[in-house]
Protein backbone atom coordinates (compact mmCIF):
# COMPACT_ATOMS: atom_id res chain seq x y z
CA UNK A 1 0.00 0.00 0.00
CA UNK A 2 3.01 2.30 0.34
CA UNK A 3 4.23 1.88 -3.23
CA UNK A 4 1.31 3.59 -5.00
CA UNK A 5 0.57 7.28 -5.47
CA UNK A 6 -2.78 8.70 -4.34
CA UNK A 7 -5.55 7.90 -6.87
CA UNK A 8 -3.53 4.98 -8.31
CA UNK A 9 -6.01 2.10 -8.30
CA UNK A 10 -4.65 -1.12 -6.71
CA UNK A 11 -3.70 -3.97 -9.00
CA UNK A 12 -5.58 -7.23 -8.50
CA UNK A 13 -8.95 -8.04 -7.00
CA UNK A 14 -8.07 -9.22 -3.50
CA UNK A 15 -8.59 -6.91 -0.55
CA UNK A 16 -5.66 -6.95 1.92
CA UNK A 17 -6.36 -8.18 5.44
CA UNK A 18 -7.89 -5.66 7.86
CA UNK A 19 -4.74 -5.66 10.02
CA UNK A 20 -2.85 -4.14 7.05
CA UNK A 21 -4.83 -0.94 7.64
CA UNK A 22 -3.79 -0.38 11.25
CA UNK A 23 -2.47 3.08 12.04
CA UNK A 24 1.30 2.58 12.43
CA UNK A 25 4.43 4.69 12.61
CA UNK A 26 5.48 3.19 9.28
CA UNK A 27 2.25 4.44 7.67
CA UNK A 28 2.75 7.95 9.06
CA UNK A 29 6.43 8.01 8.07
CA UNK A 30 5.46 7.19 4.50
CA UNK A 31 2.69 9.78 4.09
CA UNK A 32 3.93 12.68 6.28
CA UNK A 33 5.87 15.53 4.70
CA UNK A 34 8.06 17.97 6.64
CA UNK A 35 6.74 16.22 9.76
CA UNK A 36 3.08 17.17 9.01
CA UNK A 37 0.15 14.85 8.30
CA UNK A 38 -3.35 16.04 7.30
CA UNK A 39 -6.11 13.77 8.57
CA UNK A 40 -9.85 13.40 8.16
CA UNK A 41 -12.19 10.53 8.98
CA UNK A 42 -15.74 9.40 8.37
CA UNK A 43 -18.20 6.62 7.65
CA UNK A 44 -19.67 5.60 4.31
CA UNK A 45 -22.38 8.29 4.43
CA UNK A 46 -19.58 10.80 3.83
CA UNK A 47 -17.87 8.93 1.00
CA UNK A 48 -18.45 11.66 -1.61
CA UNK A 49 -17.33 14.35 0.86
CA UNK A 50 -14.10 12.46 1.53
CA UNK A 51 -13.41 12.05 -2.20
CA UNK A 52 -13.99 15.79 -2.62
CA UNK A 53 -11.72 16.55 0.35
CA UNK A 54 -8.89 14.43 -1.06
CA UNK A 55 -9.35 15.79 -4.59
CA UNK A 56 -9.01 19.41 -3.43
CA UNK A 57 -5.77 18.63 -1.60
CA UNK A 58 -4.21 16.66 -4.43
CA UNK A 59 -5.23 19.40 -6.90
CA UNK A 60 -3.17 21.72 -4.66
CA UNK A 61 -0.24 19.25 -4.90
CA UNK A 62 -0.67 18.33 -1.24
CA UNK A 63 -0.27 14.59 -0.72
CA UNK A 64 0.65 14.19 2.96
CA UNK A 65 -2.81 13.02 3.94
CA UNK A 66 -4.56 10.08 5.55
CA UNK A 67 -8.23 9.14 5.89
CA UNK A 68 -9.61 7.25 8.89
CA UNK A 69 -12.33 4.73 8.02
CA UNK A 70 -15.10 4.37 10.61
CA UNK A 71 -16.68 1.34 8.93
CA UNK A 72 -15.39 -1.45 6.70
CA UNK A 73 -17.58 -0.35 3.77
CA UNK A 74 -15.75 2.95 3.41
CA UNK A 75 -12.39 1.32 4.16
CA UNK A 76 -12.80 -0.97 1.15
CA UNK A 77 -14.25 1.77 -1.08
CA UNK A 78 -11.36 4.17 -0.35
CA UNK A 79 -8.75 1.44 -0.81
CA UNK A 80 -10.10 0.63 -4.28
CA UNK A 81 -10.06 4.34 -5.16
CA UNK A 82 -6.35 4.52 -4.33
CA UNK A 83 -6.71 6.74 -1.26
CA UNK A 84 -4.45 6.23 1.79
CA UNK A 85 -6.78 4.90 4.46
CA UNK A 86 -6.47 3.41 7.93
CA UNK A 87 -8.94 1.47 10.05
CA UNK A 88 -10.33 3.30 13.08
CA UNK A 89 -12.05 0.15 14.34
CA UNK A 90 -15.05 2.17 15.49
CA UNK A 91 -17.70 -0.14 13.99
CA UNK A 92 -20.11 2.67 13.17
CA UNK A 93 -22.95 2.02 10.77
CA UNK A 94 -22.86 3.57 7.31
CA UNK A 95 -25.65 6.13 7.75
CA UNK A 96 -25.33 9.88 8.26
CA UNK A 97 -24.66 11.03 11.83
CA UNK A 98 -27.14 13.92 12.11
CA UNK A 99 -26.11 16.97 14.13
CA UNK A 100 -26.62 16.37 17.85
CA UNK A 101 -27.48 12.67 17.46
CA UNK A 102 -25.77 9.92 19.52
CA UNK A 103 -23.83 8.93 16.38
CA UNK A 104 -22.73 12.55 15.95
CA UNK A 105 -21.40 12.55 19.52
CA UNK A 106 -19.65 9.24 18.93
CA UNK A 107 -17.91 10.63 15.84
CA UNK A 108 -16.70 13.58 17.93
CA UNK A 109 -15.27 11.28 20.56
CA UNK A 110 -13.54 9.19 17.89
CA UNK A 111 -11.79 12.35 16.72
CA UNK A 112 -10.38 12.96 20.21
CA UNK A 113 -9.23 9.35 20.54
CA UNK A 114 -7.56 9.74 17.15
CA UNK A 115 -5.67 12.90 18.17
CA UNK A 116 -4.43 11.07 21.28
CA UNK A 117 -3.32 8.16 19.09
CA UNK A 118 -1.51 10.35 16.56
CA UNK A 119 0.42 12.85 18.72
CA UNK A 120 2.76 10.29 20.36
CA UNK A 121 4.14 9.40 16.91
CA UNK A 122 5.78 12.84 16.90
CA UNK A 123 4.08 14.39 13.86
CA UNK A 124 2.17 17.64 13.54
CA UNK A 125 -1.49 16.83 12.86
CA UNK A 126 -3.86 19.01 10.85
CA UNK A 127 -7.19 17.43 11.78
CA UNK A 128 -10.27 18.19 9.67
CA UNK A 129 -13.91 17.22 9.49
CA UNK A 130 -15.00 15.75 6.15
CA UNK A 131 -17.61 18.47 5.56
CA UNK A 132 -14.92 21.02 4.68
CA UNK A 133 -12.68 21.57 1.67
CA UNK A 134 -9.26 23.09 1.15
CA UNK A 135 -8.99 25.91 -1.39
CA UNK A 136 -5.33 26.79 -0.84
CA UNK A 137 -2.39 24.88 0.67
CA UNK A 138 -2.60 25.77 4.40
CA UNK A 139 0.76 24.39 5.45
CA UNK A 140 2.86 27.52 4.68
CA UNK A 141 0.35 29.60 6.68
CA UNK A 142 0.49 27.26 9.69
CA UNK A 143 4.30 27.26 9.52
CA UNK A 144 4.25 31.02 10.16
CA UNK A 145 3.41 30.24 13.79
CA UNK A 146 6.05 27.65 14.83
CA UNK A 147 5.59 28.42 18.53
CA UNK A 148 1.89 27.50 18.51
CA UNK A 149 0.93 24.25 20.23
CA UNK A 150 -2.61 24.41 18.81
CA UNK A 151 -4.08 26.54 16.02
CA UNK A 152 -7.86 26.30 15.86
CA UNK A 153 -10.67 27.56 13.64
CA UNK A 154 -13.66 29.24 15.25
CA UNK A 155 -17.33 30.15 14.84
CA UNK A 156 -16.43 33.84 14.97
CA UNK A 157 -18.74 35.78 12.61
CA UNK A 158 -17.54 39.31 13.40
CA UNK A 159 -14.08 40.05 11.96
CA UNK A 160 -11.39 41.02 14.46
CA UNK A 161 -8.74 41.52 11.74
CA UNK A 162 -8.93 42.63 8.11
CA UNK A 163 -5.78 40.90 6.84
CA UNK A 164 -4.49 37.33 7.17
CA UNK A 165 -3.32 37.72 10.80
CA UNK A 166 -4.61 35.44 13.51
CA UNK A 167 -7.82 36.62 15.14
CA UNK A 168 -7.40 39.05 18.05
CA UNK A 169 -8.06 36.50 20.80
CA UNK A 170 -9.42 39.09 23.26
CA UNK A 171 -12.21 39.96 20.78
CA UNK A 172 -13.23 36.43 19.80
CA UNK A 173 -16.71 35.60 21.13
CA UNK A 174 -17.51 32.63 18.85
CA UNK A 175 -16.73 29.09 19.98
CA UNK A 176 -13.44 27.49 18.93
CA UNK A 177 -14.46 25.02 16.24
CA UNK A 178 -12.91 21.55 16.22
CA UNK A 179 -13.69 20.99 12.52
CA UNK A 180 -10.29 22.42 11.51
CA UNK A 181 -7.40 22.54 13.95
CA UNK A 182 -3.65 21.98 13.90
CA UNK A 183 -1.78 20.19 16.70
CA UNK A 184 1.94 20.09 17.31
CA UNK A 185 3.31 17.10 19.26
CA UNK A 186 4.39 19.22 22.24
CA UNK A 187 3.90 18.33 25.91
CA UNK A 188 1.18 21.00 26.46
CA UNK A 189 -0.74 19.79 23.38
CA UNK A 190 -0.50 16.15 24.48
CA UNK A 191 -1.66 17.13 27.96
CA UNK A 192 -4.67 18.98 26.48
CA UNK A 193 -5.57 15.99 24.29
CA UNK A 194 -5.34 13.62 27.29
CA UNK A 195 -7.49 15.82 29.54
CA UNK A 196 -9.99 16.29 26.72
CA UNK A 197 -10.54 12.57 26.23
CA UNK A 198 -10.69 12.00 29.99
CA UNK A 199 -13.40 14.66 30.22
CA UNK A 200 -15.49 13.08 27.47
CA UNK A 201 -15.10 9.53 28.77
CA UNK A 202 -16.22 10.66 32.22
CA UNK A 203 -19.42 12.29 30.92
CA UNK A 204 -21.33 10.98 27.89
CA UNK A 205 -23.40 14.15 27.73
CA UNK A 206 -20.52 16.54 26.95
CA UNK A 207 -20.23 17.51 23.28
CA UNK A 208 -16.59 17.23 22.19
CA UNK A 209 -16.42 20.87 21.01
CA UNK A 210 -17.82 22.21 24.29
CA UNK A 211 -15.27 20.15 26.21
CA UNK A 212 -12.45 21.55 24.06
CA UNK A 213 -13.63 25.13 24.64
CA UNK A 214 -14.08 24.61 28.39
CA UNK A 215 -10.54 23.28 28.77
CA UNK A 216 -8.91 26.05 26.74
CA UNK A 217 -10.79 28.73 28.67
CA UNK A 218 -9.58 27.46 32.07
CA UNK A 219 -6.73 29.92 31.52
CA UNK A 220 -6.82 32.45 28.70
CA UNK A 221 -4.06 35.03 28.78
CA UNK A 222 -1.66 36.65 28.87
CA UNK A 223 -0.55 36.99 25.23
CA UNK A 224 2.61 35.23 24.15
CA UNK A 225 5.47 37.72 23.85
CA UNK A 226 6.03 39.22 20.42
CA UNK A 227 3.72 39.99 17.49
CA UNK A 228 2.50 36.46 16.80
CA UNK A 229 -1.08 36.85 18.04
CA UNK A 230 -0.77 33.70 20.20
CA UNK A 231 -2.15 33.45 23.72
CA UNK A 232 -1.38 31.24 26.71
CA UNK A 233 -4.39 28.99 27.34
CA UNK A 234 -5.58 25.79 29.07
CA UNK A 235 -2.99 25.30 31.83
CA UNK A 236 -1.11 28.57 31.23
CA UNK A 237 1.68 26.89 29.21
CA UNK A 238 -0.17 25.92 26.01
CA UNK A 239 0.29 28.48 23.21
CA UNK A 240 -2.97 28.89 21.27
CA UNK A 241 -3.72 30.73 18.01
CA UNK A 242 -7.17 31.34 16.53
CA UNK A 243 -7.24 31.06 12.75
CA UNK A 244 -8.95 34.01 11.00
CA UNK A 245 -12.54 33.16 10.06
CA UNK A 246 -12.24 35.34 6.96
CA UNK A 247 -9.91 32.80 5.29
CA UNK A 248 -10.45 29.64 7.38
CA UNK A 249 -14.11 30.14 6.67
CA UNK A 250 -17.23 28.92 8.41
CA UNK A 251 -20.48 28.38 6.56
CA UNK A 252 -21.47 31.90 7.57
CA UNK A 253 -18.32 33.87 6.76
CA UNK A 254 -18.03 32.15 3.36
CA UNK A 255 -21.57 31.54 2.05
CA UNK A 256 -23.47 34.40 3.71
CA UNK A 257 -21.00 37.21 4.34
CA UNK A 258 -18.49 36.35 1.58
CA UNK A 259 -16.05 38.00 3.98
CA UNK A 260 -12.97 36.92 2.03
CA UNK A 261 -14.29 38.65 -1.11
CA UNK A 262 -15.10 41.86 0.72
CA UNK A 263 -11.68 41.96 2.37
CA UNK A 264 -9.94 40.89 -0.88
CA UNK A 265 -8.37 37.85 0.76
CA UNK A 266 -7.73 34.37 -0.60
CA UNK A 267 -9.53 31.75 1.49
CA UNK A 268 -7.70 28.62 2.59
CA UNK A 269 -10.71 26.55 3.63
CA UNK A 270 -14.47 26.47 3.92
CA UNK A 271 -16.29 24.40 6.55
CA UNK A 272 -20.02 23.85 5.97
CA UNK A 273 -21.23 24.99 9.38
CA UNK A 274 -24.09 27.45 10.04
CA UNK A 275 -26.33 25.56 7.64
CA UNK A 276 -29.64 23.72 7.49
CA UNK A 277 -30.99 20.50 5.93
CA UNK A 278 -28.26 18.22 7.33
CA UNK A 279 -25.76 16.48 5.08
CA UNK A 280 -27.86 17.34 1.99
CA UNK A 281 -27.66 21.05 2.84
CA UNK A 282 -23.87 20.81 3.25
CA UNK A 283 -23.46 19.09 -0.10
CA UNK A 284 -25.72 21.60 -1.84
CA UNK A 285 -23.77 24.58 -0.46
CA UNK A 286 -20.52 23.18 -1.81
CA UNK A 287 -22.24 22.52 -5.13
CA UNK A 288 -23.50 26.11 -5.27
CA UNK A 289 -19.91 27.29 -4.78
CA UNK A 290 -18.74 24.76 -7.44
CA UNK A 291 -16.51 23.13 -4.83
CA UNK A 292 -18.04 19.65 -4.79
CA UNK A 293 -16.90 16.81 -7.03
CA UNK A 294 -19.86 14.66 -8.04
CA UNK A 295 -19.90 11.54 -10.18
CA UNK A 296 -19.99 12.39 -13.90
CA UNK A 297 -23.65 11.30 -14.18
CA UNK A 298 -24.65 14.28 -12.01
CA UNK A 299 -23.52 16.71 -14.71
CA UNK A 300 -26.06 15.44 -17.22
CA UNK A 301 -29.72 14.41 -17.09
CA UNK A 302 -31.53 11.98 -19.41
CA UNK A 303 -34.50 14.35 -19.82
CA UNK A 304 -32.38 17.50 -20.07
CA UNK A 305 -32.58 20.69 -18.02
CA UNK A 306 -34.92 23.62 -17.57
CA UNK A 307 -33.82 27.06 -16.44
CA UNK A 308 -35.35 30.53 -16.34
CA UNK A 309 -34.55 34.19 -15.75
CA UNK A 310 -36.10 35.36 -12.47
CA UNK A 311 -36.56 39.04 -13.48
CA UNK A 312 -36.92 40.33 -9.91
CA UNK A 313 -38.26 43.91 -9.79
CA UNK A 314 -35.76 46.41 -8.42
CA UNK A 315 -38.33 47.61 -5.86
CA UNK A 316 -38.50 44.17 -4.22
CA UNK A 317 -34.71 43.90 -4.05
CA UNK A 318 -33.63 47.38 -3.08
CA UNK A 319 -36.45 49.74 -2.11
CA UNK A 320 -37.40 50.54 1.47
CA UNK A 321 -35.98 49.19 4.72
CA UNK A 322 -34.92 45.58 5.20
CA UNK A 323 -37.76 44.18 7.32
CA UNK A 324 -39.49 40.84 7.80
CA UNK A 325 -42.21 42.12 5.47
CA UNK A 326 -39.86 43.24 2.69
CA UNK A 327 -37.85 40.01 3.03
CA UNK A 328 -40.95 37.84 2.62
CA UNK A 329 -42.23 39.97 -0.29
CA UNK A 330 -38.93 39.34 -2.08
CA UNK A 331 -38.76 35.61 -1.28
CA UNK A 332 -42.45 35.01 -2.02
CA UNK A 333 -42.10 36.58 -5.46
CA UNK A 334 -39.33 34.09 -6.18
CA UNK A 335 -41.24 31.15 -4.68
CA UNK A 336 -44.18 31.71 -7.02
CA UNK A 337 -41.90 31.54 -10.07
CA UNK A 338 -40.01 28.52 -8.75
CA UNK A 339 -43.34 26.76 -8.09
CA UNK A 340 -44.28 27.25 -11.76
CA UNK A 341 -40.84 26.10 -12.90
CA UNK A 342 -41.11 22.95 -10.78
CA UNK A 343 -44.50 22.19 -12.37
CA UNK A 344 -43.12 22.61 -15.91
CA UNK A 345 -40.00 20.57 -15.07
CA UNK A 346 -42.26 17.81 -13.74
CA UNK A 347 -44.50 17.97 -16.81
CA UNK A 348 -41.60 17.83 -19.28
CA UNK A 349 -39.54 15.37 -17.21
CA UNK A 350 -36.66 17.83 -17.04
CA UNK A 351 -34.29 18.72 -14.21
CA UNK A 352 -34.80 22.25 -12.88
CA UNK A 353 -31.70 24.40 -12.52
CA UNK A 354 -32.65 26.58 -9.57
CA UNK A 355 -32.24 30.34 -9.88
CA UNK A 356 -30.03 32.21 -7.39
CA UNK A 357 -32.14 33.06 -4.35
CA UNK A 358 -32.10 36.63 -3.07
CA UNK A 359 -32.78 37.39 0.59
CA UNK A 360 -32.96 40.61 2.56
CA UNK A 361 -32.56 38.91 5.95
CA UNK A 362 -30.15 36.31 7.30
CA UNK A 363 -31.40 33.09 8.87
CA UNK A 364 -30.17 31.88 12.25
CA UNK A 365 -31.62 29.61 14.95
CA UNK A 366 -32.31 32.43 17.41
CA UNK A 367 -33.85 35.89 17.34
CA UNK A 368 -31.86 38.63 15.60
CA UNK A 369 -32.50 42.05 14.04
CA UNK A 370 -32.28 40.85 10.41
CA UNK A 371 -28.54 40.42 10.13
CA UNK A 372 -26.11 39.85 12.98
CA UNK A 373 -24.73 43.15 14.22
CA UNK A 374 -21.02 43.61 13.50
CA UNK A 375 -20.93 41.11 10.63
CA UNK A 376 -20.17 42.01 7.02
CA UNK A 377 -23.46 40.59 5.68
CA UNK A 378 -24.67 42.71 2.78
CA UNK A 379 -28.35 43.36 2.15
CA UNK A 380 -29.77 42.02 -0.05
CA UNK A 381 -27.58 38.98 -0.67
CA UNK A 382 -27.71 35.71 -2.60
CA UNK A 383 -28.62 33.34 0.19
CA UNK A 384 -27.87 29.62 0.29
CA UNK A 385 -30.82 27.56 -0.92
CA UNK A 386 -31.16 25.91 2.50
CA UNK A 387 -32.13 29.29 3.99
CA UNK A 388 -35.52 28.92 2.27
CA UNK A 389 -35.85 25.36 0.95
CA UNK A 390 -35.77 22.03 2.77
CA UNK A 391 -33.09 20.58 0.50
CA UNK A 392 -33.23 17.23 2.29
CA UNK A 393 -37.01 16.99 1.71
CA UNK A 394 -36.58 17.81 -1.99
CA UNK A 395 -34.17 14.87 -2.30
CA UNK A 396 -36.26 12.47 -0.22
CA UNK A 397 -37.93 9.55 -1.99
CA UNK A 398 -41.59 10.41 -1.40
CA UNK A 399 -44.21 7.80 -2.46
CA UNK A 400 -45.19 8.62 -6.04
CA UNK A 401 -48.77 7.44 -5.53
CA UNK A 402 -49.24 10.21 -2.97
CA UNK A 403 -46.83 12.94 -4.08
CA UNK A 404 -46.47 12.44 -7.83
CA UNK A 405 -43.15 11.96 -9.62
CA UNK A 406 -39.86 13.10 -8.15
CA UNK A 407 -38.61 16.44 -9.52
CA UNK A 408 -34.86 16.58 -9.93
CA UNK A 409 -33.05 19.88 -9.45
CA UNK A 410 -29.58 21.35 -9.62
CA UNK A 411 -27.85 24.30 -7.95
CA UNK A 412 -28.06 27.77 -9.50
CA UNK A 413 -24.38 27.73 -10.59
CA UNK A 414 -24.73 24.39 -12.39
CA UNK A 415 -24.45 25.65 -15.97
CA UNK A 416 -21.37 27.72 -15.06
CA UNK A 417 -19.60 24.67 -13.63
CA UNK A 418 -16.59 23.61 -15.75
CA UNK A 419 -17.44 19.98 -14.97
CA UNK A 420 -20.65 20.26 -17.05
CA UNK A 421 -19.80 19.17 -20.58
CA UNK A 422 -19.64 21.79 -23.32
CA UNK A 423 -22.14 19.83 -25.42
CA UNK A 424 -24.69 20.11 -22.60
CA UNK A 425 -24.21 23.87 -22.19
CA UNK A 426 -24.31 24.56 -25.93
CA UNK A 427 -27.43 22.50 -26.61
CA UNK A 428 -29.68 25.42 -25.67
CA UNK A 429 -33.12 26.62 -26.73
CA UNK A 430 -34.15 30.08 -25.60
CA UNK A 431 -37.88 30.18 -24.93
CA UNK A 432 -39.09 33.76 -25.21
CA UNK A 433 -42.55 34.29 -23.77
CA UNK A 434 -44.97 36.41 -25.75
CA UNK A 435 -48.48 37.74 -25.29
CA UNK A 436 -50.88 34.91 -26.15
CA UNK A 437 -53.40 37.48 -27.47
CA UNK A 438 -50.94 38.89 -30.02
CA UNK A 439 -51.06 37.83 -33.67
CA UNK A 440 -47.25 37.80 -33.69
CA UNK A 441 -47.17 35.19 -30.91
CA UNK A 442 -47.46 32.15 -33.14
CA UNK A 443 -45.35 29.03 -32.81
CA UNK A 444 -43.85 28.24 -36.19
CA UNK A 445 -40.79 26.34 -37.24
CA UNK A 446 -39.03 29.43 -38.52
CA UNK A 447 -39.11 31.03 -35.06
CA UNK A 448 -36.58 28.47 -33.86
CA UNK A 449 -33.73 29.89 -35.95
CA UNK A 450 -30.70 30.85 -33.87
CA UNK A 451 -32.01 28.63 -31.06
CA UNK A 452 -34.91 30.93 -30.12
CA UNK A 453 -38.55 29.88 -29.75
CA UNK A 454 -41.44 32.28 -29.18
CA UNK A 455 -43.96 30.69 -26.83
CA UNK A 456 -47.30 32.09 -25.63
CA UNK A 457 -48.04 32.92 -22.01
CA UNK A 458 -50.97 31.15 -20.28
CA UNK A 459 -50.20 27.93 -22.16
CA UNK A 460 -51.98 24.71 -21.33
CA UNK A 461 -50.51 21.37 -20.32
CA UNK A 462 -51.36 20.04 -23.79
CA UNK A 463 -49.57 22.95 -25.46
CA UNK A 464 -46.42 22.40 -23.42
CA UNK A 465 -46.30 18.69 -24.20
CA UNK A 466 -47.11 19.19 -27.88
CA UNK A 467 -44.47 21.88 -28.46
CA UNK A 468 -41.60 20.67 -26.29
CA UNK A 469 -41.88 17.02 -27.31
CA UNK A 470 -40.25 18.30 -30.54
CA UNK A 471 -37.20 19.46 -28.54
CA UNK A 472 -36.44 16.40 -26.43
CA UNK A 473 -32.92 16.32 -27.87
CA UNK A 474 -32.20 19.87 -26.69
CA UNK A 475 -30.35 19.67 -23.38
CA UNK A 476 -31.29 23.07 -21.92
CA UNK A 477 -34.58 24.97 -22.22
CA UNK A 478 -34.08 28.53 -20.97
CA UNK A 479 -37.32 30.43 -20.36
CA UNK A 480 -37.27 34.23 -20.45
CA UNK A 481 -39.61 34.27 -17.43
CA UNK A 482 -41.93 32.08 -15.38
CA UNK A 483 -44.59 34.72 -14.93
CA UNK A 484 -48.06 33.61 -16.19
CA UNK A 485 -46.54 30.94 -18.41
CA UNK A 486 -48.54 27.87 -17.31
CA UNK A 487 -52.25 27.42 -16.67
CA UNK A 488 -51.69 24.37 -14.49
CA UNK A 489 -52.17 20.62 -14.74
CA UNK A 490 -55.39 19.54 -16.44
CA UNK A 491 -55.48 16.35 -14.39
CA UNK A 492 -56.82 17.29 -10.93
CA UNK A 493 -55.25 14.26 -9.28
CA UNK A 494 -51.82 15.19 -10.64
CA UNK A 495 -52.28 18.81 -9.55
CA UNK A 496 -53.15 17.66 -6.04
CA UNK A 497 -50.12 15.38 -5.80
CA UNK A 498 -47.83 18.14 -7.09
CA UNK A 499 -49.18 20.56 -4.50
CA UNK A 500 -48.71 18.02 -1.74
CA UNK A 501 -45.09 17.53 -2.81
CA UNK A 502 -43.94 21.13 -3.27
CA UNK A 503 -45.65 22.42 -0.12
CA UNK A 504 -43.07 20.35 1.77
CA UNK A 505 -40.18 21.86 -0.16
CA UNK A 506 -40.05 25.14 1.77
CA UNK A 507 -38.86 25.65 5.35
CA UNK A 508 -38.92 28.61 7.69
CA UNK A 509 -37.21 31.87 8.46
CA UNK A 510 -35.78 32.41 11.95
CA UNK A 511 -36.30 34.44 13.99
CA UNK A 512 -38.12 37.53 15.23
CA UNK A 513 -36.49 38.83 18.42
CA UNK A 514 -38.01 38.57 21.90
CA UNK A 515 -40.60 35.93 21.00
CA UNK A 516 -41.02 32.41 22.38
CA UNK A 517 -41.94 31.32 18.85
CA UNK A 518 -40.14 33.76 16.56
CA UNK A 519 -39.93 31.64 13.40
CA UNK A 520 -42.15 32.19 10.36
CA UNK A 521 -43.02 29.40 7.92
CA UNK A 522 -42.63 29.95 4.20
CA UNK A 523 -45.74 28.96 2.24
CA UNK A 524 -45.41 27.79 -1.37
CA UNK A 525 -49.05 28.84 -1.98
CA UNK A 526 -49.02 32.11 -0.03
CA UNK A 527 -50.70 33.92 -2.94
CA UNK A 528 -53.84 31.79 -2.65
CA UNK A 529 -54.49 32.95 0.93
CA UNK A 530 -56.12 36.41 0.98
CA UNK A 531 -54.45 38.69 3.51
CA UNK A 532 -51.47 36.34 4.07
CA UNK A 533 -48.86 38.00 6.28
CA UNK A 534 -45.44 36.85 7.51
CA UNK A 535 -46.18 36.32 11.19
CA UNK A 536 -44.83 33.88 13.78
CA UNK A 537 -47.22 31.26 15.16
CA UNK A 538 -49.43 32.78 17.86
CA UNK A 539 -50.05 29.53 19.74
CA UNK A 540 -48.55 26.06 20.01
CA UNK A 541 -51.46 24.74 17.92
CA UNK A 542 -50.59 27.19 15.12
CA UNK A 543 -46.94 26.14 15.14
CA UNK A 544 -46.87 23.80 12.17
CA UNK A 545 -45.88 24.01 8.49
CA UNK A 546 -48.68 25.08 6.12
CA UNK A 547 -49.34 21.58 4.85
Amino acid sequence: MFTRDIWDVPVGTKMPELKSFRLTKEMLEHWAKENVIIVTFGNYAYMDFILTWVRHLTDLNVYNLLVGAMDTKILEALYWKGIPVFDMGSNMDTMDAGWGSPKFHKMGREKVFLINALLPFGYEVLMCDTDMVWLKNPLPYLARFPEADVLTSSDQVIPTVTDDSLEVWQQVTGAYNVGIFHWRPTDPAKKLAKEWIDLLVADDEIWDQNGFNDLLHKVLGPPVEGESGLVYAFDGTLKLGILPASIFCSGHTFFVQAMHQQLRLEPYAVHTTFQYAGIDGKRHRLREAMLFYDQQAYYDSPGGFLTFKPNIPKSLLLDGPHTVESHFSLVNYQLKQIRTALAIASLLNRTLVMPPLWCRLDRMWFGHPGIMIGTMTRQPFICPMDHVFEVNMMLKELPEAEFGPRIDFREYSFLQNPLVLKEVKESLLEVQLCDDRSAKCQIANETTRRGVLRFPKHSTQQMFIQVFSLYKDVKVLQFSSMEDVFQGFTDEAREEKFRKRVKRYVGLWCCVEHRDRGHIYYDMYWDEKPGWKPEPPQTREDDRPPW
